[in-house]
């Protein structure tokens, strides 16, 4: 159970910070190197490997191989957080509430997942999306001249 400063990371962290060519590499890395209560769930793990092993979204995909081995670095840093029933109950509820449909669905699904675990901090680099959700804040990670 992640504890009271706990911070989630959205899969567009570990994509930066797996991909040496883009420019948010460095304060990515450094966020997931040195930030403190770090979790993540399964969900943004299975988001993660289908970025960087799609050839149509990365230039230089990862072969499976060289996803699963980022993904096992992170376990012994990061917590991964379950996904249970009631995030299921949260986020259809708010599916229905906002009326969203298509892909944005993940989204609802990160912020049932924090929801039903307290965490009130959300690292990513689309902070929009997370507008709008009451004790949610939503940060991009410092970059290294802050």
């Amino acid at each position: 159970m992640p504890t009271d400063d706990a911070s989630f990371v959205d899969a567009n962290i570990l994509v930066y910070a797996a991909m040496e060519e883009a420019p948010q590499h460095a304060a990515s890395r450094r966020l997931l190197e040195f930030g403190h209560n770090l979790c993540v769930s399964p969900q943004v793990l299975a988001e993660f490997y289908s970025v960087v092993t799609n050839p149509r979204r990365v230039s230089a995909p990862f072969k499976p191989a060289e996803a699963v081995s980022f993904i096992e670095q992170l376990g012994s840093r990061i917590e991964v957080v379950s996904i249970d029933p009631v995030v299921v109950q949260n986020w259809t509820r708010l599916a229905i509430e906002r009326a969203v449909v298509g892909a944005d669905i993940f989204d609802l699904q990160i912020v049932a997942t924090l929801t039903a675990h307290g965490i009130r901090r959300i690292y990513t680099y689309n902070r929009q999306d997370f507008e709008g959700f009451s004790g949610l804040v939503a940060l991009a990670p410092p970059s290294l001249d802050s």
